[in-house]
């Protein structure tokens, strides 16, 4: 002990001396190490002295710990293991950010169900971005975004993530009421994928009424077709759950496809090509 207090030993000391405990020999400590086993035994004894206490019982062809060394062992196997539990959390190689960037529908109707998943893939970080919010706060090639359209964007890695299906949804409640249901209250919303015009069109069915909501984004809208406002055109796969869950129930057959739907998109520096092949099969 002096005037500054204990001083703690070189870790590469402290590392030799937890390798030799383990293995029960200089000898295969140093071939663990990859050091000499002079250079094991320089070094442990360079921590005894430090200590001013044998840490090691020597004998012609084995090693024995001391009572001290046998009470100070499992404190630097815990330490040991903590510094290297820490430093693969921060500093691994393997691990980082990944960001996605998508509407808030696509969140919580599509990544949310998958993010143990997801979690998995990003091996650290993972970061979603609304897309109204994080839109152009970064390079294109840092995000990963999630798009509606064609799929005509000149991305290294594109994914669609489902074929586009659209129906009539309604809440049970508003169902049980019986009657046609396309005399029931209608709810729009605003954007690309096809609206009540295009049913009717499509189908033949009457252009009224005029739906007595509007949203601008398809989530809110979602929400109120699950209240019983009214009936919705929507994505069957993005209301997948929905549907299991008997939170809503399809009042058609028919289906309207549609040539747009979702697409992931990457470039080079947002993902690896073997981290892109495995998020590709927990997202599709």
């Amino acid at each position: 002990m002096n005037e500054a207090g204990f001083k703690t030993p070189p870790l590469e000391w402290i590392r030799a001396f937890e390798a030799a405990a383990r293995c029960g020999s200089f000898t295969a400590a140093a071939a663990e190490t990859g050091l000499t086993q002079s250079a094991i035994s320089q070094r442990i004894g360079h921590l005894e002295k430090h200590l001013r206490t044998p840490l090691f019982f020597r004998r012609a062809r084995t090693i024995e710990l001391t009572v001290a060394g046998e009470a100070w062992l499992p404190h630097v196997q815990s330490a040991l293991t903590t510094l290297r539990d820490a430093s693969e959390a921060l500093f691994g190689a393997e691990r980082g950010q990944m960001t996605i960037s998508a509407s808030q529908s696509i969140i919580d109707l599509w990544l949310q169900p998958r993010l143990a998943a997801l979690g998995d893939v990003a091996n650290g970080q993972l970061i979603l971005q609304s897309m109204v919010l994080g839109a152009l706060d970064a390079p294109d090639d840092a995000v990963i975004r999630i798009r509606y359209g064609t799929g005509d964007w000149p991305h290294e890695h594109k994914l669609r993530l489902f074929s586009e299906k659209i129906a009539p949804l309604a809440a049970p409640e508003l169902a049980a009421q019986g009657g046609n249901w396309t005399s029931w209250p209608r709810i729009a919303c605003s954007g690309s994928r096809p609206g009540w015009n295009a049913w009717a069109t499509r189908f033949g069915i009457p252009t009224t009424p005029v739906p007595h909501l509007r949203f601008d984004t398809f989530l809110p809208a979602l929400q109120a077709a699950r209240a019983g406002m009214g009936v919705i055109l929507a994505s069957l796969p993005l209301c997948e759950a929905d549907l299991a869950a008997g939170r809503l129930v399809r009042l058609s057959d028919d289906v309207l496809a549609h040539h747009e739907s979702y697409w992931v998109l990457a470039g080079s520096q947002a993902i690896a090509r073997s981290q892109w092949d495995r998020l590709a099969r927990v997202l599709s």
